[in-house]
C-alpha cells in the first residue's frame, strides 16, 4: 500500500515560496497503489487539483474520497478536481453525514454565485455512503474504518488496511478528550504509519485551547502509545515556513524518534517505514 502526500497544509493555502519545501497546498492524501482502476484519496483539500490531473493520465475510473468533515480547507480543491466533470468516471464519497446531506452541502460551495457548474451537472457519476464509526467497509481493494476526532463540528478519522499494511489518518484532531484520545490510540494500535495533526508547538498550542488542533508533542504521546511504527506530522499552520517546520520536526523526534514531516509530493511504500 502507498501512501502519496498531494497537500499538507491546514486552514489556507500558502503559496509564498518560504512554504512550498513541505508543501502549501491544503489536504489531500493517497491510499492506493498507481496503475490501479481504482483510487483512493482522503479529502479533497487545493493539492487534489494536481492529482485529478494525473488521475486521468492514469485513466482512473472509479475514485472513492474519504471525507473527514466539511470545513472549508478539506474541500476547496473539489470545484478544481479534473475527473468531477468526467463521463464514464464513478465517485464515490464516505462521510459521516447521511448521503442526502452530505450531497448538499457539496452542492453548496458550487451553488450560484460561487461557481459556474453546478455539482448536479458535473459529467462523472457521484454517489454518498454513509458510514458509521467501528464498522469496516470497502474501498476498492483496501479495507477502511472510521473513528471519531475531536474537532469543532465534529471530524473522523480513518485506519486503512491492506496485505496486512496499517496506515491511520487522524486529522484535524484536539488531543485531550480521554475517551477519543483512548478510540484514536485503539485504531492506531501497533499501525506502520500514523498520519496526525500536529499543526502546533505545545507553546503555541497553549494559547489555542479548543481550536480543534494538536501539537506536535501530543501526537508523539498518541504515537508512542498506539505502538506505531511511523509518526508523520500533518496540518502544517499556514503560519510556519518550512525553517520553522523544520525546528518542529527536530524537536518532536527528541519525543519520538519515528517521526518525519508529511511533505507534498512525497511517496511512502506503508510496510516499509521504520
Amino acid at each position: 500500500m502507498n501512501l502519496r502526500f498531494w497537500g499538507v497544509r491546514g486552514s489556507i493555502p500558502t503559496p509564498e515560496p518560504d512554504r512550498l519545501r513541505y508543501g502549501g497546498n491544503t489536504t489531500c492524501l493517497e491510499i492506493a497503489s498507481p496503475g490501479k482502476t481504482d483510487a483512493v484519496i482522503i479529502d479533497c483539500g487545493t493539492g487534489i487539483r494536481a492529482f485529478g490531473e494525473e488521475l486521468l493520465r492514469r485513466e482512473v475510473s472509479r475514485i472513492h474520497i474519504l471525507l473527514t468533515h466539511f470545513h472549508w480547507d478539506h474541500l476547496q480543491g473539489l470545484p478544481s478536481f479534473a475527473p468531477l466533470f468526467q463521463p464514464g468516471v464513478e465517485i464515490t464519497f464516505y462521510t459521516n453525514r447521511p448521503a442526502d446531506e452530505a450531497r448538499r452541502l457539496l452542492e453548496i460551495q458550487m451553488a450560484y454565485p460561487f461557481f459556474p457548474v453546478p455539482f448536479a451537472e458535473v459529467g462523472s457519476s457521484t454517489g454518498f455512503r454513509h458510514i458509521e464509526c467501528g464498522q469496516a467497509f470497502q474501498t476498492g481493494s483496501i479495507t477502511v474504518e472510521a473513528f471519531m476526532l475531536n474537532h469543532p463540528q465534529s471530524a473522523v478519522g480513518f485506519r486503512a488496511e491492506a496485505d496486512g499494511q496499517v496506515l491511520v489518518h487522524a486529522s484535524d484532531h484536539e488531543w485531550g478528550s480521554e475517551e477519543i484520545d483512548a478510540g484514536l490510540i485503539q485504531a492506531a494500535k501497533k499501525a506502520d504509519v500514523l498520519v496526525m495533526d500536529a499543526q502546533y508547538t505545545p507553546e503555541e498550542y497553549a494559547g489555542k485551547v479548543g481550536w480543534g488542533h494538536s501539537s506536535y508533542a501530543h501526537a508523539a504521546e498518541a504515537a508512542r502509545g498506539a505502538g506505531v511504527r511511523r509518526l508523520l506530522l500533518f496540518h502544517h499552520d499556514p503560519d510556519h515556513d518550512d525553517d520553522f517546520l523544520d525546528s518542529m520536526l527536530a524537536d518532536a523526534m527528541k519525543l519520538f524518534p519515528g517521526t518525519g514531516m508529511a511533505t507534498e509530493g512525497e511517496v511512502l511504500k506503508v510496510g516499509d517505514c521504520a
